[in-house]
């Protein structure tokens, strides 16, 4: 019997009623390019496989990466990368290819850097579809405004379609964490919905709008942003970051930079 380990933030996946859910919202079709992260004991992995006739696993722990082609056995072409999803070449597992389809139950400690890694590798990826901590689905979703709005949410508007499928209680899993969970989809976007001539810029002015994000721009964004290029960019310096849309941060970061002192 495999048991999960906590280093790993392992959940593993039982309930079939959740587990065809997440499969008809992805709904994989043969000759896709589906690339599953962290498939565990393969509870999603084996319906998608039997799908799609074909689909990569990056899995961290060595047994489970093991274990995996065993229990897919006659049912289907399974790659399976015995690798840190955070460190994998996704630009290069497409290689000029059809884009990729991502999805997973990603593990709730690693969620947030392994979202900006696949935001880096977009173009190489037509959808992503995760299960994710329901806290974190509820930032990537929020509007301008309220408390769950902040860095996450403005960085994946700029480059992807997010979207709230449905939620996860938690005894859908062994062992069952101790949040419950919900189910997204990303969708990068085909144009960008607003000029960001610098993503660079565009993302330092983000993070350092939010870490501080109790405090006015004019304060947040001293040294950062110069105090001309608010009016320039039509935005009040009084304002707090969490009343911003992406697209007026990215009009804030078209400006000219702040001189240095």
């Amino acid at each position: 019997m495999i048991r999960a380990r906590k280093r790993f933030g392992q959940h593993f996946l039982h309930d079939p009623g959740v587990i065809a859910r997440i499969v008809a919202a992805i709904d994989p079709q043969p000759g896709e390019r589906i690339v599953e992260i962290g498939p565990g004991t393969g509870a999603l992995t084996l319906p998608l496989l039997a799908r799609c006739g074909r689909l990569d696993a990056i899995e961290l722990d060595r047994d489970l990466a093991q274990a995996l082609p065993g229990r897919a056995a006659g049912m289907g072409e399974l790659r399976v990368h015995q690798a840190d999803a955070l460190e994998f070449d996704f630009a290069a597992l497409q290689a000029g290819g059809p884009q990729l389809r991502v999805c997973g139950n990603l593990p709730y400690n690693i969620s947030t850097p392994l979202l900006f890694r696949l935001l880096d590798a977009r173009a190489a990826i037509a959808d992503m579809h995760f299960m994710l901590q329901k806290e974190v689905v509820d930032r990537m979703v929020a509007r301008p405004g309220g408390k769950t709005y902040g860095r996450l949410t403005v960085m994946l508007a700029a480059a992807c379609r997010a979207e709230f499928l449905f939620r996860v209680g938690r005894g859908a899993f062994q062992p069952p964490p101790a949040v419950d969970s919900a189910v997204v989809r990303l969708v990068p976007h085909g144009q960008p919905p607003f000029p960001l001539p610098d993503p660079a810029r565009f993302s330092r002015v983000v993070a350092a709008a939010f870490q501080m994000r109790r405090k006015t721009l004019r304060n947040s964004l001293r040294g950062l942003v110069d105090p001309a290029a608010f009016e320039a960019a039509g935005i009040d310096a009084g304002r707090r970051p969490e009343t911003l849309s992406a697209g007026e941060f990215a009009r804030l970061a078209g400006q000219p930079a702040a001189p240095a002192l």
